[in-house]
């Protein structure tokens, strides 16, 4: 699936987004909105990944819905 799919409906992911990186507060969910690019600095900065790492995780989660 691609990204806008996901953003158009960011409600109906946030579960999904919670499930996958589950360290991530639901206020910092629900304030991505569903941007790629907030998403990924909040997994570096969550998770202590690189942005490249960050990147690999939600193309394979993108993938995977």
């Amino acid at each position: 699936m691609n990204w806008d799919r996901i953003e158009g409906n960011w409600k109906q992911f946030t579960g999904k987004v919670k499930e996958q990186w589950g360290d991530l507060t639901d206020d910092e969910v629900a304030q991505l909105n569903g941007n790629r690019e907030q998403l990924a600095g909040k997994i570096q900065e969550r998770y202590g990944c690189e942005k490249d790492e960050a990147e690999r995780q939600i193309d394979e989660f993108a993938a995977r819905q």
